[in-house]
């Protein structure tokens, strides 16, 4: 691109290049408005719009396990670990402890495929603030 004295401008590259060697690289978000999410997950009170929201980020999850099944390392444990999840968040009071790890694990299995990462990641934010949970 030209600038308005006349001198070239280095193209906006909003991509990821890596080369050489061998890297391990872990949550990554890129372009305009993207977010990672990993670290610890808090839980915080939860109205019925946001149940209701946790519930069709748990079904949009599914649809993208099933359509990206063959990209990932392990999906029979993918859709294990999201069984898991959700029958903790069917259960009366559900256990802080097994949420953090089903979503930690989950987090884990769909790294390689990411519309599933930015999916579990805006589950986890959304299950954050589940009821019942100690404190709240």
């Amino acid at each position: 691109m030209q600038s308005d004295d006349g001198r070239l401008d280095p193209p906006v590259n909003n991509g990821v290049v890596i080369n050489g060697g061998t890297h391990y690289v872990g949550n990554q978000a890129v372009g305009h408005g993207a977010q990672a999410f990993s670290g610890s997950v808090s839980f915080q009170p939860q109205d019925t719009e946001q149940s209701a929201r946790t519930a069709q980020l748990l079904a949009h999850v599914e649809q993208l396990l099933t359509e990206h099944r063959a990209a990932l390392a392990d999906p029979e444990a993918t859709t294990r670990e999201l069984r898991r999840l959700r029958e903790e968040l069917d259960e009366e009071e559900p256990q802080p402890t097994v949420l953090r790890r089903a979503l930690d694990r989950l987090n884990a299995f769909v790294q390689p495929v990411t519309p599933l990462v930015v999916a579990v990641g805006q589950l986890a934010q959304s299950v954050q603030g589940l009821p019942g949970l100690p404190g709240h």
